[in-house]
C-alpha cells in the first residue's frame, strides 16, 4: 500500500505547494508510482504540475462527499508514474459541507481506500488552515510532513500545529506520525537562517531532513509554465535539493517521534 504523506503547515507561503509538486516528480524520477492530491482549494498543485482546473468537471470536492469516485478523478502529468487527484473551485465550500456529516474527519481517507494500491506514495497538498479540510488531509495521512521557511516568524503558530496533530494522534488516529521538518526557501547568506535552522531542532531533534531547500528564482518560476523543477530546470540548486530530500523520504521510514509541543 502506498505510503500516505501529508504536507501540512497552516502559514501560507512556506512552500508546501512547490514541496508537494517537485517532492512528487522526483520521487516519479526515481521510478515510484506516485498520486497529488491538491487539497487546497487555491489549486496552485493542478496549475503548477500543469492542469487546467477550471475546465475540470470534477475533482478532490466530489470524490471527498463520494459523488464520485477518486480514481475516476485523476488526471495523468508530464511525469511518467506521477498523476494528480485535482483541486476546482468547488473545493471551497467543502468545509461548509463537511461540518454536518457523520464521521467527516475521515471523509478523505475514506475516498482513497480505493486507490491506495495503485500508488507508492500519495502526497496530500493542504490548504493553509487548520480547519476540517487540513483535518481531513492529517487523518488520512501515515506521516506528516511540515514545510518552515527560513525567516522571521516562520515558527509562529508551530506549535498550534503540533498540538493539533498530537490531538489527532490521541482522539481520532494514532496511527499518524510527524514525518519531519523541511526547511525551505533557505539563505545561507543571513544569520535569520540559522537561527530559524537552531530552532527547529528544539521541535524536531532527531528528524529535521538534511536536505535544505534553497530560495532559488527557478524554483519559484517553475509553476508558471506548469511544470515541476525536474522538467523546467532539473540543473538548478533547487531541483538539486527536492532530489535530494526524495532520496531521504525514501530511505526514512515512519517513526513515532515524540512531538514536543509550546
Amino acid at each position: 500500500m502506498a505510503r500516505i504523506i501529508s504536507i501540512v503547515n497552516q502559514k501560507g507561503g512556506v512552500g508546501k505547494t512547490t514541496t508537494a509538486v517537485n517532492l512528487g516528480a522526483y520521487l516519479a524520477e526515481k521510478g515510484k508510482f506516485v498520486l497529488i492530491v491538491d487539497l487546497d482549494p487555491q489549486a496552485n498543485a493542478t496549475s503548477g504540475i500543469g492542469v487546467d482546473h477550471q475546465n475540470l468537471e470534477h475533482g478532490v470536492y466530489e470524490a471527498v462527499l463520494g459523488t464520485v469516485a477518486m480514481r475516476d478523478i485523476v488526471q495523468p502529468t508530464a511525469h511518467q508514474g506521477l498523476h494528480l487527484a485535482p483541486a476546482t473551485t468547488a473545493l471551497a465550500g467543502l468545509n461548509i459541507e463537511l461540518v454536518e456529516m457523520e464521521n467527516r474527519e475521515f471523509k478523505l481517507r475514506e475516498s482513497m481506500m480505493e486507490i491506495r494500491n495503485d500508488y507508492d506514495f500519495i502526497l496530500i497538498d493542504c490548504p493553509p488552515t487548520l480547519g476540517l479540510i487540513t483535518l481531513n488531509g492529517i487523518v488520512a495521512a501515515d506521516e506528516i510532513l511540515i514545510p518552515v521557511q527560513a525567516e522571521y516568524y516562520a515558527l509562529e503558530g508551530l506549535g498550534q500545529l503540533l498540538e493539533t496533530v498530537q490531538l489527532v494522534k490521541e482522539r481520532i488516529r494514532p496511527e499518524v506520525d510527524v514525518l519531519g521538518a523541511v526547511i525551505t526557501m533557505y539563505d545561507s547568506r543571513t544569520k535569520l537562517s540559522d537561527d530559524v535552522l537552531h530552532e527547529l531542532y528544539k521541535y524536531f531533534p532527531n528528524n529535521i531532513f538534511r536536505s535544505v531547500i534553497p530560495r532559488n528564482v527557478r524554483l519559484a518560476e517553475a509553476p508558471s509554465f506548469g511544470r515541476s523543477i525536474a522538467h523546467f530546470d532539473a540543473s538548478s540548486k533547487g531541483a538539486k535539493a527536492y532530489e535530494r530530500l526524495a532520496q531521504e523520504v525514501l530511505e526514512r521510514e515512519s517513526h513515532d517521534y515524540h512531538i514536543r509541543t509550546v
